[in-house]
């Protein structure tokens, strides 16, 4: 073992000591394989087995440390320790010895241990030749069976390390696509974040939706939608290139509740029934959240009103009130509808241009409103009373202080005086 990959494995870089380990003891899966491939982590997310009683190690070493504790799997005695920038299973040996819980495991450049005690690196199905050569490679078809959200991990761990799915392991896949239907949506959900939340995840997500692992998922996809993908990935681009404040806006969690980022829920718009009230409907059953719902319903029913070479000022203003936060991936949504029908229309560009600018400018009268005066200063001075008017009333004196067709409080009051007078 190179001296770089035991320095990244050194026990120094663990937040608890080696001490607290029973011999033997063995880390697997991702800390291993990420060693290897010179990867790091500024969070730990270390995995062991242990031939013992791991519920009873992991327990000790929680109250040693007065870190959490979390009891996973009860029956299969899997056990979580979580300290402030790290998490760490203790999991029950499979089997009655390492190499038959190693092949009991999904890929084999997960199938690699390392045991901290005596530095050594046990790979048994060669994981470390197929992490030279960039490939995911299965175990066996039955592994994949026996947890078919395997089917789903390999996309994204292909899309995570760049690897290339082993055509043998592909072609299983495939062959097993309808088991994926046995695993809670909730759990799908989570691989399919990964893949929409950046470039690198688009032709993975692509290809398990060509390979039908997602054909019961997202049931309203088409060929077409799965092609749309890129597409949405070439307007985000455009957007970084030429207003960076709208592309780093694309790559932020919706909410820091909801781990979609803005960029992924474009994606999640392209995948669902295009009429906003049926995409609702099937985001539910799929149990996304409401905030995540929310915004796919407002992308689906505004963007195509950018489809036009001119918007007025008050179309404009009705647009920017509707959109709100969601407005950049609505913007998105339409210039990857435009990129994929044909080439961008100068004047498609120019609107686009001119409502980025006007949302990026926090001055502009007509993307953030700065109200001259309020319900209140409407009623009293008018000496009329509080009614649906008044909202009214107030909106059409934005869209004229929009306009430039009134400055002050006094003309606005003189605007909401013949508004009100016309009306009568």
């Amino acid at each position: 073992m190179e001296n770089s990959v035991g320095d990244r494995l050194d026990a120094r870089n663990w937040p608890f000591s080696q001490d607290c380990l029973p011999q033997p003891v063995y880390l697997v899966g991702g800390a291993v394989r990420d060693a290897i491939l010179g990867r790091t982590r500024e969070y730990l997310d270390l995995d062991f087995i242990v031939p013992g009683d791991a519920i009873q190690v992991a327990s000790a070493i929680a109250q040693r440390y007065q870190a959490g504790f979390v009891l996973l799997d009860a029956e299969r005695k899997i056990s979580r320790v979580v300290f402030p920038q790290a998490t760490v299973d203790f999991a029950q040996q499979e089997g009655d010895s390492l190499f038959t819980d190693l092949h009991r495991r999904d890929f084999t450049i997960n199938a690699i241990a390392y045991n901290p005690h005596t530095k050594e690196i046990i790979d048994p199905l060669q994981g470390y030749r197929d992490l030279e050569s960039g490939l995911l490679r299965m175990i066996s078809p039955a592994n994949l069976q026996d947890d078919p959200l395997r089917l789903m991990r390999a996309y994204r761990q292909a899309a995570q390390l760049d690897f290339t799915i082993e055509p043998n392991t592909q072609n299983a896949i495939r062959t097993l696509s309808p088991y994926i239907n046995n695993v809670a949506k909730e759990r799908i959900r989570v691989e399919i974040g990964y893949l929409l939340g950046n470039a690198q995840g688009t032709p993975w997500l692509t290809s398990a939706g060509r390979d039908g692992i997602l054909a019961n998922f997202f049931t309203n996809a088409t060929e077409e939608s799965w092609r749309k993908l890129a597409a949405v990935d070439k307007a985000a681009i455009l957007i970084e290139q030429n207003w960076q404040p709208l592309g780093t806006k694309l790559q932020e969690y919706i909410r820091e509740t909801v781990k979609t980022t803005w960029l992924g829920i474009v994606k999640l718009a392209c995948l669902v029934h295009p009429n906003a009230e049926l995409a609702a409907i099937e985001l539910q059953q799929l149990t996304y959240s409401r905030v995540e719902i929310r915004a796919i319903v407002t992308i689906l029913n505004l963007f195509g009103r950018l489809k036009t070479s001119h918007i007025s000022i008050r179309e404009q203003y009705f647009f920017f009130q509707a959109a709100g936060e969601v407005f950049a991936a609505i913007v998105v949504m339409a210039l990857a509808n435009d990129i994929f029908i044909t080439e961008l229309n100068q004047l498609y560009i120019d609107t686009y241009a001119l409502l980025i600018n006007r949302f990026l400018n926090p001055d502009d009268l007509v993307a953030h409103p700065s109200p001259l005066v309020s319900g209140r200063d409407v009623i009293e001075v008018l000496e009329i009373s509080a009614s649906p008017l008044i909202g009214e009333l107030l909106t059409e004196i934005a869209i004229a202080q929009a306009e430039g067709k009134v400055v002050t409080v006094e003309e606005a009051i003189d605007f909401a005086r013949r508004f009100i007078s016309n009306r009568v």
